[in-house]
């Protein structure tokens, strides 16, 4: 608990501490920043240029400043997050730890449960031995050694006994030292965990340093290693513990057990013993005596044994208890260090802690260090201005040096504090390390430095106070001037802020503007690079085009030589198909020859039995077949020919297909490239125009609409000042009754001349409207000239690249020849060299050798040198002809060098025409900028003055009105305002937003127009009177006016243009009828058209689906042919084949069976022969006849089978004809899908063509718009610069009255920049000026009274005159209404018209357009019908010969099946008979077998027979089978051959057909292409020309332009030369009355800021106010509706601009910026009310002080004029003591007299009255309360004495206030400035009457809040004039200048 507490109050006092030193540091850092302003203030600079820039650096600086404090606020908030973290981190740490201990605690209780155990089981242990030991007792009680042993048991016992004891005793001791320890080390921990909280808390509050947090850091990693430490110790201690408790047990366990082994061995013994003792008789008596000493002798020994024994247990239990002890002492020794460690911790931390106070108070030091630097460098400028204060600057320097010197020794105390904490830490580390007995040495040690540091601590801290004390008073002499400065300081900011809103806004529109440059320049240069790159494009294309066109000739030459070739091969299928049929013909011819051949062979066989002639036929016949196949191989060779000729056309044929393909994608990519190009050029162009021309039109536009506000804001402003110089009286109403008049009549001249100018506009452009519609035609048509002319240039100019860039491409070819040249010559001459080196080397080689050889040269030798030489010569030969022919290939390389550079040198040149387009383009765009600049600085200044004159309004309304009339108008105002916003702002909500922030940053601005208002008002009342005549003069001049236009307007010329017009727009209607129905004729066209085109697409559609649905068909009877024949050839062929086989098979078996039957008959024979003589001869005769009938069989059989191959080999020819049609049809299909996908492709590229040659006219049709509206522009633009040039000469003279105005507005603010800034200084005015009013007011009075009698009878006159004039204005009005009215209708009706007039013409060349793209579509359409039509019927054809063809095969396949059912039928007649023949077998067989013994001579010849006929069986088969082979081969090659024929034929005509079909569509492509490139090159040609005539105009228009701008100039000089003239005169009748403008003006101000005082004198005047409020009212209606047409001009504005593109952003700012404005004013106006009620209290507040006030004198005044009377030099003092004699109500004449006696009497009496002239020099430097300065600080009479000032002399201009002019802090004549503070002061006394505390300023700390505010001795004022400082001491009186008399003092007051 105590050491919890202790680290509480630890904690407590640090973060006490640390709070009073974050409160020292926020201090410094004040008293830093009041320095840092007090030099800043000093920094003031004059020009505005160099103001702005350091305005702009100032920003930058505190942007840096703002960065760097962000930095350090993320910084510390990273610091803040680590700590947090690490806080968190730690209490984690300190969980974990208590859940650890917690462990540890539960461990060490489970341990006691154990010990317990074991000690109960010891005792039990105990308790047994005791039991053992007593039953030993009673058995042995006889017997000595018994006794001997019982005697000893217990001390065995004993022993034991302590041993347990001993045991559970150190165990338990043990235990509770652990849990004091494990307590310690928790209340350790816990207090670790306050402190390390504490720290973190404090961190936090401070805001620590990375320095600080290495260190704690490192403490942090320490304290773990230590931990770290202490746990690896703890872990060893108890390993060595636990160690030595199992020693121990073990050793107390062999103990137990080797006892009781003995105690069982002594029982044993005994045991024996006594059974010995019983067998032993009385005998043995002399042994058992012997036995007996024995056993003694042993006994003995054993007991010396156990002694010893014992000794040793003894021995071990105490080295445990020692072992023991030391475990303790050396766990008390680790306590101790440990407490020691965090007893140096602890010490370390107070250290550190004492090292971060001393560090803030060093910081403290350093700042208050600073400050001083500042106090001496402000007190030596002082000194600088006047030496008034040596001896405190003196003992101020002395401070700060004494500072200084403390500084030092603080900071070499602080290392040396660093250094020793350094050391401790060193020492700590080592005492931590070591862990030794030297701990409490250097701790002591540690201790007593300790001691010392707190000692010297104490010292400083007590120097510190001291200086701290100092410094205070420092601080207190500091603050009364900081204070002042703030003030300055802050009026300072004001303005900065204010200038650098202004300055940002203007570098916002800067920005903007360059942002925008910068964007047309960026999409100049894209245009441009656009341009180039389709040039290089178009050159590519050109190039392409050329290439595609050789390529085609190429193609098409080899297109005919393959026509050529076709015909040729057709020729030569055409002979060899005739060939074939001859050969196939002569092929039938010879089977059937054979065939009947055959026949009359096997005639002959049954006929005859002589083979000799069948031989010689079958050889004739072998001769024959060889020829034939002779031929049929030579055919072979033909059609592999044919074949290979047909693959290379096919091939060839390909290829061309491929290439016309390609052709025809890049002839469509080059023109659509084409095509794109001039598109892109042409809308650039257009768009760059229109830009230039909406551009013109409206800086035009808003230049009229300025010159026009202009005039009348200038007529207005004068007319207002005019009104605002009169009084209140009658003159004044009079004045501005004419005023009145005067600008009813401008407005109605105003308006009379707008609805003539309207007239004459609108006149204007009807005629327009008719020439244009009657010249838009021919301008068409000249646009599509100069278009064409354009595209003519263009070619030209693409054909001259083109040939240029092949004459390069040819050039760069021969290089790259003679490059590869001289690289092939380079590398042969390296070969060469190579070669050369080898030979000198074989040279040198052979040199050697024959040096070495005999004399005697070889033959060989000469002879190889000989062809070297030669070799060498043809070598150097051939290198003389490289060297030439390099030399020839380096001119040609210098040649073609110089060619290009001649290129580089034209593409420069082409280069610098583009950059000089650039440079006239970008300066086209800053003369149009810099013009938008001049109308944007024009319309900001119209603004200025419209702002004023409303600002103006607005204090004449509060002069006039009454707060009624007030409250009605305010209602008024917000109404109109609200309506005015509802038109106005219906805009969205990130617009509001927007509007928002634009709001506040225009309320700075408004304030700086606020003061600009005042200064105007001011002026404006310093205008002259005598401009009443003036007036009158210009009210008749309008009079005259009026009259001449209404004689205009009466006029009969005006009734004919009526007239004219009305018969314009009668003709109009007519014309519009027409071209209605003309549109309407033209719909009805296009929507037929449209129609029409639909049920073409709806037809070409459908035959599409037709065509797609019979190509499928097709493909679905061509499977199922090929199916179907396929599954029906197999079929029959694989029966056949079956039937074949099994016949073979039987005759086979019956050839075995006839074999067995020979044998058996030979067998039999044999038999016979050798038994009995033989076969009967029937028998011998019916085998004979059976030989005949099977022979016959046979021949059938034969037949048969040749009917069966036959049928076969037809069945083979018709399949191979069915495969040839297949085929055909496949490739008909084939080619059908092929021509189908190319009609297809045609198609879809027909359709983009279609919708690309849609969008060109589109583009067209928009570029003729777009050409109409430009010209219609230009004319508009034609006009204007004419209308220009009619308003030059008003302009000029409304830019001199603006630049006066500007001047005037220039002067203003300079002057009054600091009067507007805060309201407390008008305020001061009020105050000024009240007594000043006061006698102004009675002076005024008898003034007003002589004017208002001679201005009445002046009056009467001009009332009776203007209600004349007023009369004849009305009817004027009337009819100018009835006029106006009636014209307004017309024109709205002619825009109407023309309006629709255009709408119709556009729609009706829009429908043209249409219905000629629809018109060409239906062609297209329709071309494209036909050609599918002839494809459907082509395809149709194709399907019925397919169908045909598929009704034949299936007759065929009929006729086959019937065949089929013969075979059948054959086949089971054959099997009958096969059967009929195995019965006939059977029965021989049987024959046989009953006939065994027979004839064997006729079974022989029977058998040989067979044999024979066997073997003529099988060589006919064998024939049979190679014929059938060759006939099947012949078959199908024939057959293939046939197929291929006709599929190359059919191919052929397809091909032919594509050909033809490509060829025009091709030349139709061309042709249209064709068209179409002349007609944009027309159009080109005519836009072109169109921009020449257009840029004409305009340089025509420029020059006029210019001519009048010079005129102007003239008319300008000759108007100032008059001007100068006026002003002349103007100054001499300002000469004459200046003394009543003074008394006007000052009447006026009072009238301005005194609404309360002049009511008392308002009562009379009341008819006079009505009059004025009505006035009021209709200026207010005039001006609502001047507001109404701005407004009605805005919204044209904003439509116009919607018109506009993107880039006119600029028009559409300014109008929300006007609403902006407008809006502004509003809240102004509010802000003026609440200012004006504000105003109103305060004037009731001074009433009512003014009345409690008046006739009492001030003792302060009094004494401070005594005083000053003193103060003055002798010869100035009468004037003093007038100024008293006047204060106290003295008359002159008795001052007179008092002074005209000798002035000394006056001064004794008053030195009498003093007592001695002493007591007045010197004030008490003790300072008074700060409290009682503020009561004596300002008076009512001070004002007083000032306003009688200001009536004694006559009032001057207020000084114009420089920077320059303004001095430092200190200096003399600070002016104005200087004295604002004690303005505020006597306002706030004026105010309240009770003494206040001034309001501090929020930069001042707490401290010296209670600090007076005191105005430095060094103001400008004079000591007179002011009060004393109480505050400050005074030391010596001050030197006063002789130049300083009381007037001057009250000059410079009122300069205050």
């Amino acid at each position: 608990m105590a050491s919890w507490l202790g680290g509480l109050g630890s904690g407590l006092g640090q973060s006490l501490g640390q709070v009073g030193g974050s409160l020292s540091s926020l201090t410094g850092q004040i008293s830093s920043f009041t320095k840092d302003i007090l030099l800043e203030g000093a920094e003031e600079v004059g020009d505005a240029a160099t103001e702005l820039h350091m305005s702009n650096s100032r920003l930058r600086e505190i942007e840096s400043i703002n960065a760097a404090q962000k930095f350090e606020n993320e910084r510390l908030k990273k610091i803040c997050s680590d700590l947090e973290e690490k806080h968190e981190a730690a209490e984690l740490q300190i969980k974990q730890l208590s859940i650890e201990y917690r462990n540890q605690l539960q461990q060490k209780e489970v341990e006691i449960s154990h010990l317990k155990a074991r000690q109960n089981a010891l005792q039990e242990q105990l308790q047994k031995v005791q039991t053992a030991a007593q039953s030993a007792q009673l058995r042995a009680g006889v017997l000595p050694p018994a006794a001997t042993s019982a005697t000893y048991v217990p001390v065995v016992r004993h022993s034991s006994e302590f041993e347990g004891d001993d045991m559970d005793f150190g165990d338990i001791i043990w235990s509770q030292q652990e849990i004091n320890r494990l307590s310690n080390e928790v209340s350790t921990l816990e207090s670790e965990v306050d402190h390390w909280k504490q720290i973190a808390l404090s961190s936090k509050v401070q805001g620590t340093n990375d320095a600080e947090q290495s260190e704690i850091c490192k403490l942090q990693n320490t304290v773990k290693e230590l931990k770290q430490h202490l746990s690896q110790e703890i872990d060893e201690h108890q390993h060595e513990l636990s160690v030595l408790q199992d020693a121990h047990r073990q050793k107390l366990v062999e103990i137990s057990r080797r006892h009781r082994e003995e105690l069982s061995e002594y029982e044993e013994r005994i045991e024996e013993l006594e059974n010995q003792l019983q067998q032993g008789g009385v005998s043995t008596d002399a042994m058992d005596d012997s036995k007996i000493s024995e056993q003694k002798k042993s006994a003995q020994s054993l007991e010396a044994g156990k002694v010893e024994e014992l000794q040793v247990v003894k021995d071990l239990e105490d080295k445990i208890g020692i072992l023991s002890h030391k475990l303790s002492a050396a766990k008390e020794e680790n306590k101790i260090l440990l407490k020691e460690q965090e007893l140096a911790k602890v010490e370390k931390i107070q250290i550190m802690q004492e090292y971060e106070n001393l560090k803030s108070d060093f910081s403290m030091l350093q700042s208050s260090v600073a400050e001083q630097d500042a106090l001496q460098k402000e007190q030596e400028k002082n000194l600088q201005s006047k030496a008034s204060l040596p001896e405190d600057v003196v003992r101020l320097q002395q401070a700060l040096l004494e500072a200084e010197n403390e500084i030092a020794r603080l900071s070499s105390l602080n290392q040396g504090i660093e250094k020793e904490l350094t050391s401790a830490q060193h020492k700590n580390e080592n005492i931590l390390s070591a862990c030794t007995e030297d701990q409490n040495s250097e701790l002591s040690q540690l201790r007593q430095d300790l001691e010392r540091k707190e000692h010297e601590l104490n010292e400083s801290i007590a120097e510190r106070e001291t200086l701290i004390a100092e410094l205070e008073e420092l601080d207190k002499q500091n603050q009364e001037a900081t204070q002042h400065m703030i003030t300055l300081k802050e009026q300072l900011s004001k303005q900065h802020t204010e200038t650098d809103s202004i300055i940002k806004q203007l570098k916002s529109d800067i920005d903007f503007e360059r942002k925008k440059v910068s964007e047309l320049e960026i999409e100049k240069m894209e245009t441009m690079k656009e341009l180039d790159s389709q040039k290089e494009k178009l050159s590519k294309c050109s190039h392409a085009f050329n290439d595609l066109h050789t390529s085609k000739q190429q193609l098409q030459d080899n297109i005919k030589d393959l026509q050529e070739q076709l015909r040729k091969s057709q020729d030569c299928n055409l002979h060899n198909e005739k060939e074939i049929g001859d050969l196939q013909q002569r092929l039938k011819e010879r089977e059937e020859e054979l065939s009947v051949s055959l026949s009359k062979l096997t005639d002959k066989s049954n006929q005859e039995s002589n083979y000799t002639c069948q031989d010689l036929i079958l050889k004739e016949r072998e001769v024959e077949i060889s020829k034939l196949q002779n031929d049929i191989s030579e055919n072979k060779q033909l059609n592999e020919d044919l074949e290979k000729s047909l693959s290379d056309l096919r091939t060839e044929n390909g290829k061309l297909v491929s290439a016309i393909e390609e052709l025809k994608q890049e002839l469509s990519d080059a023109i659509s490239e084409k095509k794109k190009v001039y598109l892109e050029k042409d809308t650039v162009v257009e768009a760059l125009k229109m830009e230039k021309r909406q551009l013109e039109s409206e800086l035009n536009l808003t230049e009229k609409r300025l010159l026009e506000q202009a005039h009348k804001y200038k007529q207005t402003i004068e007319e207002l000042s005019n009104a605002r110089s009169m009084d209140t009286t009658a003159l004044q109403l009079e004045h501005e009754r004419l005023v009145k008049l005067n600008q009813e009549k401008d407005f109605k001249i105003a308006e009379l001349k707008r609805s003539i100018e309207q007239m004459e506009i609108d006149h204007q452009e009807t005629k327009e409207m008719l020439t244009t519609s009657l010249g838009g035609q021919k301008q068409l048509t000249e646009l599509i000239k100069e278009k064409e002319v354009f595209i003519e240039k263009f070619k030209n100019q693409a054909l001259q690249v083109k040939q240029e860039l092949e004459e390069y491409m040819k050039v760069s070819k021969k290089q790259d020849v003679l490059k590869q040249n001289l690289e092939e010559k380079d590398r042969s001459l390296a070969v060469m060299k190579e070669e050369n080196n080898h030979l000198k080397e074989e040279i040198e080689r052979l040199k050697d050798q024959q040096s070495r050889s005999t004399p005697v040269v070889e033959p060989k030798t000469l002879d190889i040198i000989i062809e070297l030489e030669s070799e060498v010569t043809q070598l150097k030969v051939i290198k003389n002809n490289l060297e030439e022919e390099i030399e020839v290939h380096k001119k040609t390389i210098e040649d073609q060098n110089q060619t290009t550079m001649q290129l580089q040198q034209s593409l420069q040149e082409q280069r610098k025409e583009i950059d000089e387009s650039k440079f006239q383009c970008e300066q086209m765009n800053v003369t149009h900028e810099r013009l938008s600049l001049e109308k944007d600085e024009e319309i900001k200044n119209l603004q200025k003055t419209i702002e004023q004159i409303k600002t103006q309004l607005h204090k004449e309304r509060q002069i006039i009105q009454t707060d009624s009339s007030d409250l009605f108008q305010e209602t008024k105002v917000q109404t109109l305002n609200g309506e005015n916003g509802n038109e106005k702002h219906d805009l969205s909500k990130a617009e509001i937003e927007r509007l928002v922030e634009g709001i506040k940053e225009r309320e700075m601005e408004i304030k700086l127009l606020n003061e600009k208002n005042v200064s105007l008002s001011q002026q404006i009342d310093q205008l002259s009177k005598d401009e009443v005549g003036k007036l009158t003069r210009i009210i008749q001049e309008k009079d005259l006016e009026i009259q001449a236009l209404n004689a205009r307007v009466s006029s009969a010329s005006y009734r004919q243009d009526v007239l004219c017009l009305q018969q314009q727009l009668q003709a109009y209607v007519i014309e519009r009828e027409q071209v209605l129905a003309v549109l309407s004729e033209k719909t009805r066209e296009n929507s037929q058209l449209k129609t029409e085109y639909r049920n073409i697409m709806d037809m070409v559609a459908a035959k599409e689906a037709a065509l797609v649905r019979l190509q499928e068909e097709n493909q679905k009877l061509f499977n199922r042919s090929e199916n179907s024949s396929q599954d029906m050839s197999r079929e029959t062929i694989q029966n056949l084949s079956r039937i074949i086989r099994e016949k073979d098979i039987e005759i086979d078996a019956l050839s075995q069976k006839c074999q067995t039957l020979l044998t058996v008959l030979q067998t039999s024979s044999t038999g016979a022969d050798n038994g009995s003589g033989g076969v009967n001869s029937n028998q011998f005769e019916e085998l004979l006849q059976e030989r005949d009938k099977l022979k016959q069989q046979v021949k059938k059989m034969e037949e048969w089978k040749q009917q069966v191959i036959t049928t076969v080999q037809n069945m083979q020819h018709e399949s191979a004809h069915l495969q040839e049609e297949l085929h055909k049809l496949q490739a008909q299909i084939s080619v059908e899908s092929d021509s189908n996908s190319k009609l297809q492709v045609d198609y879809n590229g027909l359709i983009q063509s279609y919708e690309q040659n849609e969008k060109k006219l589109k583009s067209f049709s928009q570029e003729l718009v777009q050409v109409q509206h430009s010209i219609g522009q230009l004319h508009n633009t034609k006009d204007l610069l004419l209308s220009k040039l009619d308003l030059v000469t008003p302009s000029v003279a409304a830019a001199s009255t603006i630049s006066q105005l500007s001047g005037i507005q220039y002067r203003a603010p300079e002057v009054h920049s600091d009067e507007c800034k805060l309201l407390q200084k008008e305020l001061e005015q009020l105050k000024k000026s009240l007594e000043e009013k006061d006698s102004t007011i009675r002076t005024l009075q008898e003034n007003n009274q002589r004017l208002s009698d001679s201005v009445a009878t002046a009056s009467e006159i001009e009332r009776k005159s203007q209600e004349g004039t007023e009369s004849e204005m009305r009817q004027i009005k009337e009819r100018h209404d009835v006029l106006q009215k009636s014209l307004r209708e017309k024109d709205i009706l002619i825009k109407s018209k023309s309006d629709q007039l255009l709408s119709v013409s556009e729609n009706l060349s829009n429908k043209e357009n249409e219905n000629e793209l629809l018109k060409q579509a239906v062609t297209n359409l329709k071309e494209r019908n036909l050609i599918l039509e002839m494809d459907i019927r082509k395809l149709k054809e194709e399907n019925e010969n397919i169908v045909a063809s598929c009704r034949e095969k299936e007759t065929e396949f009929r006729a086959l099946q019937e065949t089929n059912m013969q075979f059948s039928m054959m086949l089971k007649e054959k099997e009958f008979e096969s059967h009929s023949m195995k019965e006939k077998a059977l029965a021989f067989e049987k024959l046989l077998k009953e006939k065994e013994q027979g004839k064997t001579g006729e079974l022989n010849q029977l058998l040989h027979e067979v044999k024979s006929m066997q073997e003529k069986a099988v060589t006919f088969q064998q024939e049979r089978d190679q014929v059938m082979v060759a006939l099947k081969q012949k078959q199908m090659e024939s057959s293939a051959l046939q197929s291929e024929i006709q599929h190359l034929r059919e191919k052929e005509q397809r091909l032919n057909q594509e050909l033809e079909r490509l060829r025009n569509h091709l030349l139709e492509m061309e042709d249209s292409y064709t068209r179409e490139a002349l007609a944009a090159e027309d159009r080109e040609v005519k836009l072109r020309k169109k921009v020449l005539i257009l840029e004409e105009k305009l340089l025509s228009s420029s020059t006029a332009v210019e001519n009048a701008s010079h005129q102007a100039s003239l008319q300008v000089e000759s108007l100032q030369e008059q001007l100068n003239l006026v002003s002349k005169q103007r100054d001499e009748t300002v000469l004459q009355l200046t003394i009543s403008q003074d008394q006007v003006k000052q009447y006026a101000l009072s009238l301005a800021n005194l609404q309360m005082v002049l009511e008392q004198f308002q009562q009379e005047e009341k008819a006079m106010y009505s009059a004025e409020l009505e006035k009021h009212q209709k200026q207010t209606a005039e001006w609502r509706k001047k507001a109404e047409n701005l407004e009605e001009k805005v919204v044209s504005l904003q439509e116009s601009l919607g018109e506009a593109n993107a880039a006119l952003d600029a028009a559409s700012r300014l109008t929300e910026q006007l609403d902006i404005k407008e809006e502004q004013i509003e809240e102004l106006k509010k802000e003026g009310e609440i200012r004006r009620e504000m105003l109103e209290d305060v004037q009731n507040k001074l009433m009512n002080f003014m009345n409690s006030t008046e006739g009492k004198v001030d003792k302060v005044l009094m004494r401070n004029l005594f005083v000053g009377h003193f103060h003055t030099p002798k010869n100035k003092r009468p004037e003093v003591l007038r100024l008293m004699g006047s204060i106290l109500g003295i008359k002159k004449e008795e001052l007179d007299q008092l002074l005209s006696e000798d002035q000394r009497g006056v001064t004794r009496w008053v030195t009498g009255w003093l007592g001695g002239g002493a007591g007045s020099k010197s004030v008490p430097s003790t300072p008074l309360r700060p409290t009682h300065q503020n009561i004596f600080n300002s008076s009512f009479s001070e004002l007083f004495v000032k306003f009688l000032e200001t009536e004694s002399c006559p009032s001057l201009p207020p000084p114009k206030l420089s920077v320059h002019d303004m001095k430092p802090l200190g200096a003399t004549g600070t002016g104005k400035t200087s004295s604002t503070p004690s303005n505020s002061q006597m306002q706030d006394s004026a105010v309240s009457g009770v003494s206040r505390r001034p309001d501090t300023s929020p930069f001042l700390a707490p401290r010296s809040a209670a600090v007076p505010l005191i105005t430095p001795a060094s103001s400008s004022g004079h000591l007179l004039m002011k009060p004393i400082s109480d505050a400050l001491p005074t030391f010596t009186p001050l030197p006063v200048s002789p130049d300083a008399s009381a007037g001057a003092v009250l000059k410079d007051l009122l300069k205050q």
